[in-house]
């Protein structure tokens, strides 16, 4: 396939199908139109399908290199895919002159490669020597807005943060496997007795360490050195190095909770100066990607199914710490196939075009 140039980028959407992209392709019809051409790539079996983008028909392309024909300087490719796809195939866009913008893991600790979230550091996009720039992880993505503000204003020196996952960010599979284990257990007993949520749900528990119906799984990711996952390590490492605190302490502890979509985050931050409630509540108010939503005595706080199908963080149950005067705890919701993929995988790009318009 031989794109028309034009005045205006080409986009190419890579993984075009799958839970990110389906997400990305919504986002793309209710944002400014900055592109010219837009294909969509996927895997050979989704070849062919239709999509709608701007309410136009658009043919999945099979990923080969054929499908990137005619991409050139000032065009970009958002890669949605497993980060050994993204790896594989981001160096033949590169190849070509063109940017690409990964979602996956793939490229994350490259220090060639910066790692941004448009709200905290929009400007690393620019300084991209290898072509590629990586979006965070969505539970790092789903705090990192309202973190760095704080930080601006009180510099950050301790994160203590849990998850509490949704199964969607496991793609479909993750999905399916919920839906299908809370089927099983509807309209039953289980849950009052030891193995019998286990025993109803089988041994297929999809993509997770056990049961999520009825249950949660304090774990996400690979085993590594001293029991920590790769999942809590990584969120680790990119908070660090989006917030250029490459020392900074952080501990993470990621639990899957059975919620189909929105990811939720305690997050305990130290800083070098005293911190106030009231003011932070200021500070969150006025943070690009940040809605507040914090009145206990209402009822009034961020939750996952709240959180879900909409853009923002949604920050709440602020907090100034009963013991020491420079924490702040606070809790924070955000739709992870949206806020925390395929919307800061957007804004990226749409910074990347900006250089070109």
């Amino acid at each position: 396939m031989t794109a028309t140039r034009s005045s205006t980028p080409a986009l190419a959407v890579v993984g075009a199908t799958g839970a990110v992209g389906s997400v990305l392709l919504q986002i793309l019809s209710q944002r400014a139109d900055v592109w010219g051409d837009i294909r969509l790539i996927a895997s050979a079996r989704s070849a062919g399908r239709r999509l709608a983008v701007r309410a136009e028909e658009t043919e999945v392309l099979a990923l080969t290199e054929d499908a990137f024909d005619g991409l050139g300087p000032g065009d970009v490719a958002l890669f949605l895919t497993p980060a050994e796809v993204s790896a594989r195939w981001a160096p033949v866009v590169t190849a070509r002159g063109a940017v690409v913008v990964d979602q996956s893991a793939a490229f994350r600790a490259d220090p060639e490669v910066p790692l941004v979230a448009p709200e905290v550091n929009g400007h690393a996009v620019r300084n991209r020597p290898r072509g590629i720039v990586a979006g965070p992880d969505c539970v790092t993505a789903a705090m990192i807005a309202a973190l760095g503000a704080l930080h601006a204003a009180y510099s950050l020196t301790g994160l203590v943060v849990s998850s509490y996952q949704a199964a969607s960010a496991a793609g479909r599979p993750g999905s399916e496997a919920l839906r299908r284990q809370l089927s099983l257990v509807a309209g039953t007993a289980l849950g009052e007795q030891t193995g019998d949520v286990r025993r109803a749900v089988g041994e297929d528990t999809g993509p997770f360490a056990g049961p999520l119906a009825l249950n949660v799984v304090p774990w996400s990711g690979d085993l590594r050195e001293g029991g920590w996952s790769s999942h809590e390590l990584a969120v680790r490492a990119e908070t660090r190095r989006i917030l250029q605190l490459e020392q900074l302490p952080v501990s993470v502890t990621c639990v899957q909770v059975p919620v189909l979509t929105g990811h939720s985050l305690t997050v305990r931050a130290r800083f070098a100066n005293e911190v106030g409630a009231p003011h932070a509540r200021e500070i969150l108010e006025a943070a690009p990607g940040v809605v507040l939503v914090d009145d206990p005595a209402a009822g009034e706080f961020p939750t996952p199914a709240d959180a879900a199908g909409t853009d923002p963080a949604w920050v709440g149950r602020v907090r100034a710490s009963l013991d020491d005067p420079c924490v702040l705890e606070f809790f924070v919701c955000a739709d992870n196939l949206r806020r925390g993929a395929a919307l800061n995988a957007t804004l990226i790009a749409e910074l990347i075009a900006g250089e070109f318009a």
